[in-house]
């Protein structure tokens, strides 16, 4: 009889269930759409602040008259109210249209769609490595709370995390001065076979990758640990070594898989950042990616270009908030019940 009522309970209760996560769904979206509209509204007023002139930057060392620089000004639109500006640019927005960019002279969503490649590239390779590392030294560093690897781990860690990156990557280029190249994606003279490029891919990587890794590999590492540290009095782990489990099974099927959750759903996160602090990275390296095409277009400054990058690493950090909040939602039964 027990049982049966429980079981009608769970079937009504399911339908709310199912309401409650659509509602959730939708006002995360809509959270996210809002969050994204001030972003654009914000960045074009940001851009407009900055100093300089980008027909005075475009025409230096050329002989214009005031006709051609009026007519240069016509042409690029900076010639409008501000708010006209921001009303041409919200339409082309929502067509899909970023603009034309003024150095370049190309579709900014052309530049835009060469450039992500190397940049996911970069923050990929090094965000894989950076979990992986960070959760096995998060492990360890918990499970010998105290020991000299805790304390050396812990302050290393500590140290790297608070590096500025642009610094830490300066460092490694004057440390291993002709041992990986200084700049670039390629070399000219690598062989058109596939194994060579990638070779020479991946050595053009390495060093960007390394100061990313080192950087990011801290934040992981010490959740981990913090996250672990909670874990370790838990009821369910002392049940588990009275029932004769030795503790590396403990360490591996009871206490990481519970202490695993507020760092998955920090990888998600900090992906979005990670992306949208490349510029210096990029930028020291001569990476060809966003964040060296970020770079380009403040020496002009090159405004659609600027508010073209923007909305996509903005639009990147949203979404991955986004998919971290549903995802915490999808792992915590306690949140989902909610």
């Amino acid at each position: 009889m027990t049982n049966a009522v429980s079981t009608a309970a769970a079937e009504l209760d399911e339908p709310r269930r199912g309401t409650g996560t659509a509602r959730f769904l939708l006002g995360k979206t809509g959270e996210a759409i809002a969050s994204l509209l001030l972003v654009v509204a914000l960045g074009f007023l940001l851009f407009r602040m900055i100093p300089g002139d980008p027909v005075t930057t475009l025409t230096r060392d050329r002989p214009t008259s005031p006709d051609q620089l009026a007519l240069l000004r016509e042409r690029l639109g900076v010639d409008k109210p501000l708010y006209q500006q921001f009303f041409d640019y919200l339409g082309g927005l929502f067509r899909g249209d970023l603009g034309s960019s003024y150095g370049y002279n190309r579709p900014v969503a052309t530049l835009i769609g060469e450039r992500i490649g190397p940049t996911l590239l970069l923050v990929g390779t090094a965000t894989v490595l950076a979990v992986a590392l960070g959760l096995w030294l998060g492990v360890r560093a918990a499970w010998r709370r105290g020991s000299a690897f805790d304390r050396t781990q812990t302050g290393l860690a500590l140290t790297l995390w608070s590096m500025p990156q642009f610094w830490l990557g300066l460092l490694l280029l004057v440390a291993t001065q002709g041992v990986f190249p200084s700049g670039g994606m390629r070399s000219p003279d690598t062989p058109p076979e596939f194994f060579p490029q990638l070779l020479d891919v991946a050595h053009h990587l390495a060093l960007p990758c390394l100061t990313l890794l080192a950087v990011i590999y801290a934040q992981y590492m010490l959740v981990m640990r913090s996250s672990l540290l909670g874990e370790m009095n838990a009821e369910y782990l002392t049940t588990a070594r009275a029932k004769g489990l030795r503790e590396d099974l403990v360490r591996r099927r009871h206490a990481v898989p519970n202490a695993l959750l507020p760092t998955v759903t920090l990888v998600f996160l900090q992906f979005g950042l990670v992306v949208s602090g490349t510029v210096t990275v990029e930028t020291v390296f001569s990476w060809p990616g966003l964040g060296l095409l970020t770079y380009e277009a403040l020496r002009v400054p090159d405004l659609p270009l600027l508010q073209g990058v923007f909305v996509v690493m903005a639009g990147s950090v949203i979404v991955m908030n986004l998919i971290a909040e549903v995802l915490y939602r999808v792992l915590d039964p306690r949140v989902r019940a909610q």
